[in-house]
């Protein structure tokens, strides 16, 4: 549910605060105050298309942060597996987006930096924005599906079927490329078996080139390092001058000869000892280390040759010797397939008629329980559409057999005739603005129960009615907050009177600059407002007493 809007520097609203509450609330005002602004703002954080004609003139950024409460389970866990986090105890949620003058947006979820496309996938699953934009969208027949699967609640069903004719599509792809002709996997094969004699050849071994990469390093530095040595040896043995293990044993000598006179210098004599041993054993250790650099020339340039070889397998079958003897356990395979394509081929066959007889049971079931779900939808919609005052509407779904795809083996498309008698045509060649307003309304008011999303906004469901039909319309929208939060913009005074709650959308200049005002509604300036929806002009005490009637109607529900 929707709890909280901030809207700061969009368009003429310099800054709006709005807090919401669960039932129905209406957004009503003069046209050109500001109502579509609130929608665009609440279309903005939920990750929709923004222009920078969005920021207000003379603002270097906008911001929009909408608070939700109470949301989903499913949605908390998508969220903690992307790094955002998520208190479920109070499972609240704060979207925000800032757009800036310089073209790029920045999206938030509780803060955490996220991309547009998550921002978008999270507020799918929080709000649904259904104006004339939405209603429109019933003449693409493309959509009717999935209401009809909503009624039937068939989403669990059309998931298993899914992932059935996906692996289908996968086999059938395996077979396409086994069914190559024949010249092609000829020099396919001539190729794999010349890049796998290749890499045997070069018998790469994991490390190899590390090891090899070190000794000539070795190599290239040892009359460096043969001089660094020598100097060692010099310092530690002498040469024309005492060295320092000679000077040491000096030292101990002497300090051991004083010890005899001086007991407290055993000690120190017994160190100096064995600093002797050690830096002996130390001199023997460099002998060893100059050994290492006794090298065969030849030695080297069989080094180099081989770093050559490994190089220019590297570049052809990856950087690494992991990467390069994967790529000939790759083509080992491969060649193995081709060779054995006819045996490759009939597993294929045998595995693509067992997933062609489940999509088709699978579809079929679809099917059949897609055409109860639409029997119970043309039934709900028609008695919802003759409550709205379209009784002679006639509503149908029609349900036809098709080629197997991705969502089954159904087309559907909704048919209407708006007159007795006439026969049934599909939505995009009868229906009007006005009507698919209605036929959307009685759509949502049929699945309220099955839509997971916690809140609906309704943009302009009024157009094109008013009298009976509109009062009907805010009754329909007062039923449908029973169940989920409902937002609705709105014009005429019949359904601002159905709605629990009101704010006024109000424009104000001041020292030359446009503002917008959105301002929660009493009772009593409900009433003032509600009359001057009806009459659009001066309030008189009849005015006001219809427009307190209108009020107490819609408090009981009426």
């Amino acid at each position: 549910m929707l709890t909280h809007l901030t809207i700061e520097n969009i368009a003429v609203i310099e800054r709006a605060d709005v807090d919401f509450s669960r039932g129905m609330t209406v957004l009503t005002g003069e046209t050109g105050a500001g109502k579509s602004i609130l929608i665009d703002s609440i279309h903005a954080v939920l990750g929709g298309r923004i222009s920078r004609d969005l920021i207000r003139t003379g603002a270097k950024s906008a911001c929009v942060t909408a608070v939700f409460e109470r949301i989903p389970r499913s949605l908390a866990a998508e969220l903690e597996e992307q790094g955002v986090p998520v208190v479920q105890e109070e499972d609240t949620l704060i979207l925000q987006r800032e757009i800036r003058a310089g073209g790029k947006s920045l999206c938030r979820i509780n803060m955490r930096p996220v991309t547009v496309a998550v921002l978008a996938a999270a507020g799918a699953q929080l709000l649904t924005i259904h104006g004339q934009h939405e209603s429109y969208e019933l003449l693409d027949k493309e959509q009717h599906r999935g209401y009809v699967d909503a009624m039937g609640q068939l989403e669990p069903l059309r998931q298993q079927y899914r992932q059935v004719y996906g692996e289908l599509r996968a086999v059938q792809k395996s077979m396409d490329a086994l069914l190559t002709d024949e010249e092609e996997k000829s020099r396919r094969a001539d190729l794999l078996r010349y890049e796998i004699e290749e890499l045997e050849n070069g018998a790469v071994t994991v490390g190899e080139q590390e090891q090899l990469q070190q000794k000539r390093t070795l190599f290239r530095n040892s009359e460096k390092m043969a001089g660094q040595l020598h100097r060692c040896r010099e310092a530690l043995q002498g040469g024309e001058e005492p060295g320092a293990v000679e000077l040491l044993q000096q030292a101990a000598d002497a300090a051991e000869e004083a010890a005899h006179f001086l007991p407290q210098a055993e000690s120190w004599a017994a160190q100096l000892r064995s600093c002797y041993y050690d830096l002996q054993a130390l001199s023997e250790e460099e002998g060893r280390f100059s050994g290492l650099l006794d090298f065969d020339p030849e030695e080297m340039a069989r080094v180099e040759e081989r770093l050559d070889v490994l190089y220019r397998l590297g570049l052809k079958y990856g950087r690494t010797e992991e990467e390069m003897l994967a790529y000939l356990e790759k083509a080992k395979r491969e060649l193995l397939a081709i060779e054995h394509a006819d045996e490759e081929l009939e597993r294929l066959q045998a595995q693509f008629e067992e997933k062609k007889a489940q999509a088709i049971a699978l579809a079929r079931e679809l099917s059949h329980r897609r055409r109860d779900a639409a029997l119970e939808l043309t039934r709900r919609v028609s008695q919802e559409l003759a409550f709205l005052d379209m009784p002679g509407v006639c509503f149908r779904v029609e349900q036809v057999r098709c080629p197997l795809n991705e969502y089954g083996c159904d087309r559907i498309q909704f048919l209407i005739s708006t007159n007795p008698g006439e026969e049934p045509k599909p939505l995009s060649k009868i229906a009007s603005g006005g009507e698919l307003s209605r036929i959307m309304l009685a759509l949502k008011t049929v699945l309220a129960c099955h839509d997971p999303v916690d809140t609906m906004i309704f943009d302009e469901v009024d157009a094109g009615i008013s009298g009976s039909a509109a009062r009907k319309v805010g009754q329909k929208l007062h039923e449908v907050a029973e169940n989920v939060q409902v937002l609705c913009v709105t014009h005429t005074a019949q359904i601002a009177a159905m709605a629990h709650h009101q704010f006024w959308i109000r424009k104000e200049v001041e020292d030359g600059k446009t503002y917008t005002r959105v301002q929660p509604l009493s009772r009593e300036e409900r009433v003032r407002q509600i009359a001057r929806l009806i009459s659009g002009g001066e309030l008189t005490p009849i005015l006001l007493q219809n427009a307190e009637e209108m009020l107490k109607m819609g408090e009981n529900g009426a």
